[in-house]
Parts: C-alpha cells; sequence; structure tokens
C-alpha cells in the first residue's frame, strides 16, 4: 500500500513501523502536531495519504495523574484534531488505542467488550481518544500494549495479568494490519500475545529483575487487562496463507 500518513513518528512505536514500513511519511512534530489543527490540514494536503496512522499520544500513565491537562491536550483533544481534518475525506484511520480502555478485573477481554470504567487519568484519556476516533469515516481501531526492546525496571509486577510484548515482537503485526486495513472486516482489533505476568513478561529479558507487586506502584493498575487476540490471529493466519505478508 502507498499513501500512509502516520503521527507520532519518533515514539517507540513510529521508529519501529518506519523501518518495517520504509514507504511510510512520518513527518517531525515540528510539522505535525496534532495539537496544531493547522499542522495536520498542511500534512494532509501534501501527502495525500490513504490511510493515516494515529501512533501520537501521551503514554506516561504514572505522569499523566500530575499532568493531566498535557495528557488530555494530546491523547483527546489531539485525537479530535485529527478525526476533524479526516471528516470528508477518504482516507482510513488506523487509530492505536490501548489494553488500558478496560477496567482490569477479569482479563482476556474481546474487542465486543464494553470498555471501561478507567481505571486511571491515562486510561481515561484514552478511551475517549478512542471513542473519538471512531467517528472517523473510515477507521481501524488496534487495541494494544508493548515495551521497549528491554525491561526498563529493577522489579516487575507478580500480580498484573497482561498481553503486553515487547515493541520488536508486537510491530511487525500492527504493520501487517496497517498494509491491509482496508481489507480487515472488522473496526477493532486486538493485537498483542499470550496472558501472562508482567514478571514473567520482564523475565524474558532481564533475569536479574526482581518481583514485585502492584500495591507498590504510585498509580491505581489492572489486575488482569489481558486481551482476547483470537480475531487479530484468524487474519493473520489468512494473510500470510494467501502471502500477502
Amino acid at each position: 500500500m502507498s499513501g500512509i500518513l502516520m503521527t507520532g513518528g519518533s515514539g517507540k512505536l513510529g521508529r519501529e513501523l518506519r523501518v518495517l514500513l520504509p514507504e511510510i511519511a512520518a513527518p517531525p512534530h515540528g510539522e505535525l502536531d496534532i495539537t496544531r489543527p493547522e499542522t495536520i490540514t498542511a500534512a494532509l494536503d501534501r501527502y495525500r495519504p490513504e490511510v493515516v496512522v494515529h501512533a501520537a499520544g501521551y503514554t506516561d500513565v504514572a505522569g499523566a495523574e500530575r499532568e493531566r491537562a498535557a495528557c488530555w491536550t494530546v491523547n483527546a483533544a489531539g485525537t479530535r484534531n485529527l478525526v476533524r481534518a479526516l471528516w470528508s475525506m477518504d482516507v482510513t484511520l488506523v487509530h492505536m488505542s490501548t489494553d488500558y480502555v478496560f477496567e482490569g478485573t477479569r482479563g482476556m477481554y474481546r474487542e465486543e467488550d464494553i470498555p471501561g470504567p478507567p481505571r486511571n487519568f491515562y486510561a481515561l484519556s484514552k478511551l475517549v481518544a478512542e471513542e473519538i476516533a471512531r467517528l472517523a469515516p473510515r477507521h481501524l481501531i488496534i487495541r494494544t500494549s508493548f515495551r521497549s526492546h528491554e525491561w526498563p525496571h529493577p522489579l516487575a509486577f507478580t500480580d498484573v495479568y497482561t498481553s503486553q510484548d515487547y515493541i520488536d515482537i508486537i510491530a511487525p503485526d500492527i504493520a501487517l494490519a496497517i498494509t491491509h486495513c482496508r481489507e480487515i472486516p472488522f473496526d477493532t482489533l486486538h493485537i498483542a500475545t499470550e496472558r501472562k505476568t508482567s514478571f514473567e513478561l520482564a523475565r524474558r529479558r532481564r533475569l536479574d529483575v526482581r518481583p514485585g507487586s502492584k500495591r507498590e506502584a504510585t498509580v491505581a493498575l489492572p489486575d488482569d487487562i489481558s486481551l482476547d487476540i483470537s480475531r487479530w490471529q484468524k487474519i493473520k493466519e489468512e494473510l500470510l496463507k494467501s502471502g500477502k505478508s
């Protein structure tokens, strides 16, 4: 597919996608800033995309409790600015959302499950952003969760269950979904890996990580935020079988 424009090209996911999809246009923040509507319009006029991947976001979960205005300006208001700009265009919006739109009490959430209530302010901002993104005439919501290439903390929680994985594991699947977004017969996808504890995930790349409890966290965290990924697994299998990878 040609004609892909991406917000947030300097972020963790954005950097990975630029390698996996070298044809993608990812203007620097000074050229495309979702908090400045005029830059969105200018970028759309310049690049004339068929697909816009919205990967920009405020992602510091603990920081969002201290910087609520900044988090809201990027995640909610920024998404609103983008959807307004796309309102009359035949462009597919691929919106990067999060597992945190769910409360995280039971896990293995399916795409059809009702989200919320939000567990913290970051979760609230992303839930609102997701609902705004659904107003775009053509859209695909991808709920996911990823870490950097290495586990960044000295401890990891044994009482938080997740489908999160490392960015180099998750990004290729997201790139595949982006490439075929106009063929996918759903408006929501969960792209992640199997259910595990955060500690189990951490141990895969940091053997000296210490076990801890979410009671030590400075922000409210879910018990089990894992996602049911069976829909994506089936789609991915069909794409690979047809040679469309």
